[in-house]
């Protein structure tokens, strides 16, 4: 029995924010010598959009970020005050993008639910408050996949992939909601302000079935170097979760794919595969996976686009990947996914295009 990702639907929040959040997280750094490098990785970020919850303030306030002033210059929320934000907005965003699966009377026969996310949590959450918004089956079976970073939906979607191998009739929806611009931080630290500079609010929904449409989950493996753990962590504060990304993450994801490079492509060649989404948690995190795995430029072409557009959502980010890359293949073309976070932890799949 085979699992095949079915289809994807995606949302985003209306506010466009990144140039808003530039501008403000370089007003941490004025004065120092680190505002001349922050322009510099603003510029080669191949990032021209990213969007969020919260409405930029306007009106040339350097003090102040957003219209209603959560982020106010010596005043940033506590965690509290975030995770209230989180419950505020997290809901409408993933019932977005639950509609846009088009479930219609369907939603009804869906039998499990996953809900993933690693940027708010409450409880009641997410997957109850789904159950009631998108007329879900009040008896469905829910799972909630938390604080994994960035490779959360890789998780997910193994999760999905073994409920149903073990259930045929089963259909499982994947939810995953990051709301990341809840999260930066009052900080002079280059490192840290660089969140301001990358991270962004989105959704995707997913549906995982045994009918052969979409993308067939042949294969997951996780290829972990645990020397570099401290290069990527998520951890709860006082004010808000505090990020550290080292600049050291990059050349270690090509580290991992090349000790791990046999097991992740299970003998198949690198020129035989066809279609790559891999996470883009930054350009030069792209920039190594193609210089290591030796692809061409257009290979991670899908990627490259959701980060230009989106910037990096966290979890959600591999699945808008994976919504392009399905509205371009071709039946029987091959493919890998991989996503990249806290471990250093390298989690990847190997897929197939359903045929007609």
């Amino acid at each position: 029995m085979s699992a095949h990702l079915n289809r994807v639907s995606t949302a985003v929040p209306p506010n466009d924010i990144h140039r808003a959040f530039v501008d403000f997280a370089g007003g941490f750094l004025e004065g120092g010598r680190s505002r001349p490098v922050f322009e510099r990785l603003v510029q080669r970020s191949q990032i021209d959009h990213r969007w969020s919850v919260l409405t930029p303030a306007g009106g040339g306030r350097p003090d102040v970020l957003d219209a209603e002033g959560v982020y106010r210059r010596g005043a940033f929320p506590s965690t509290a005050d975030r995770m209230r934000l989180y419950e505020r907005f997290a809901l409408d965003l993933a019932a977005q993008a639950v509609a846009g699966l088009e479930l219609g009377d369907g939603a009804r026969a869906v039998t499990h639910l996953i809900a993933v996310s690693c940027t708010g949590l409450s409880a009641p959450g997410l997957d109850l408050q789904l159950v009631e918004r998108c007329g879900l089956h009040p008896s469905i079976e829910r799972t909630v996949v938390g604080f994994m970073g960035c490779y959360a939906a890789v998780n997910a979607l193994k999760l999905a992939r073994h409920i149903v191998r073990s259930e045929p009739q089963a259909r499982v929806l994947v939810v995953s909601v990051e709301l990341c611009t809840l999260h930066f931080q009052e900080t002079s630290d280059l490192e840290q302000v660089l969140s301001f500079l990358v991270f962004g609010d989105g959704c995707a929904a997913a549906l995982v079935s045994s009918d052969r449409v979409g993308l067939s989950l042949d294969r997951f493996h996780a290829a972990l170097l645990p020397e570099a753990a401290e290069q990527i962590t998520w951890t709860v504060g006082d004010q808000g979760f505090d990020m550290f990304l080292s600049g050291q993450v990059p050349a270690s994801v090509g580290t991992a794919l090349r000790i791990g490079r046999e097991q992740i492509l299970d003998g198949v060649a690198i020129e035989d595969v066809d279609l790559w989404a891999v996470h883009p948690g930054g350009r030069s995190v792209l920039d190594a996976v193609e210089t290591t795995l030796g692809l061409p430029p257009t290979a991670l072409a899908a990627s490259r686009e959701v980060l230009r557009e989106y910037g990096n959502m966290s979890s959600a980010t591999l699945l808008f990947v994976l919504e392009r890359l399905m509205e371009r293949a071709e039946p029987a073309e091959r493919g890998c996914a991989m996503a990249f976070g806290p471990g250093l932890t390298a989690e990847t799949l190997l897929f197939t295009v359903a045929g007609p």
